[in-house]
């Protein structure tokens, strides 16, 4: 997803504008001395589970129904990834 940026100054006298593109799920980057100091998102009452992330790309047309239930599908745990394996054969 592109991001804008407004310079800080930009930001305060375009902050409705800021507030109506958020709202319509955009992200804004606030910059200061062109250095990002904030970023600005859609709220979210709360994280969106795995399953409910596939109906709802499935309701946009993202992506093709599964035959699989969503509700079936379980998160395994994070593996070390080459660096950490890396590491850890230097030791």
């Amino acid at each position: 997803m592109k991001e804008e940026t407004y310079s800080t100054y930009e930001a305060k006298a375009r902050f409705s504008e800021i507030l109506r593109k958020v709202h319509m799920k955009r992200r804004i980057v606030v910059t200061k001395r062109g250095i990002p100091v904030a970023r600005i998102i859609p709220y979210e009452e709360k994280p969106e589970s795995c399953a409910r992330r596939i109906r709802r790309l499935e309701e946009e047309g993202a992506i093709e129904p599964s035959i699989l239930d969503p509700d079936s599908i379980i998160t395994i745990g994070a593996k070390p990834g080459a660096l950490h394996r890396f590491l850890s054969e230097r030791d």
